[in-house]
């Protein structure tokens, strides 16, 4: 045996000359591999003067030094590629996207909570954002609730003090529903909400927030971070 069967690390070999540049060959991929980080997803073509430890998850039909090595990890160790077969369950952080992904045996997901080796997906999401409020009333927000999600709740927090003549508070919900998801909230800076829903609510398509003033017909300022949070499912992968 002349390496590891999970990460192909070098092993020593009895009487072997220099045994020091294994070792440190061994270790170089260790602290690439270790906490893997992808620089980028389906990767084609080789960057001319890679960063070390550097780690690409190849596309199926890669260019250049790393022509047929289709589906594996490109790592960028001392000058040189090495590649790496990711198993089904690896994490790597995302580096381009800032999330969490994981190896499906085929492609490599946004972190999920449940993954079968055939593909199918139980996620739990979070989508973040900041929505400006000012110039009037109810303010339908830019980013909106995925379709075919299931939304567990909404939480915010006020990080620009609301403000609005004869406004003393907000709510927050949907069309049809100002208040689903909170009402009677703080304006303050750091003021919170924690909107949970009792059941939770499945939405069949892309649906925005409505953050609606309390009080007054408008706003005129303020600004509250979002977080919609989500589960999402998946079938398997087509045969």
């Amino acid at each position: 045996m002349t390496e590891t069967t999970n990460l192909g690390l070098p092993l020593v070999q009895a009487a072997q000359a220099q045994k020091h540049v294994t070792v440190n060959e061994a270790m170089t991929r260790l602290d690439a591999v270790v906490q893997l980080t992808l620089s980028e997803l389906d990767a084609v073509t080789p960057p001319v003067a890679p960063n070390d430890g550097t780690g690409y998850a190849l596309g199926a039909a890669p260019t250049g030094e790393w022509s047929g090595q289709g589906g594996q990890v490109a790592l960028s160790l001392d000058g040189r590629w090495h590649f790496v077969t990711p198993g089904f369950g690896w994490r790597a952080w995302d580096a381009a996207s800032g999330v969490v992904r994981q190896f499906d045996g085929a492609q490599w997901r946004e972190a999920d909570v449940v993954s079968s080796v055939s593909g199918a997906v139980t996620r739990q999401g979070m989508i973040e954002f900041d929505q400006v409020l000012g110039g009037g009333g109810p303010v339908s927000t830019g980013v909106s609730i995925p379709a075919n999600a299931q939304v567990i709740g909404v939480t915010g927090r006020v990080i620009d003090p609301v403000t609005g003549p004869d406004v003393t508070g907000w709510e927050l919900g949907v069309d049809g529903s100002s208040n689903r998801y909170g009402s009677g909230l703080g304006m303050a800076l750091n003021s919170w909400v924690r909107g949970l829903t009792g059941q939770p609510v499945t939405y069949y398509v892309d649906t925005p927030l409505f953050v609606s003033p309390i009080g007054g017909a408008s706003f005129t300022g303020g600004s509250v971070r979002f977080a919609i949070h989500v589960t999402q499912l998946e079938p398997p992968h087509a045969i």
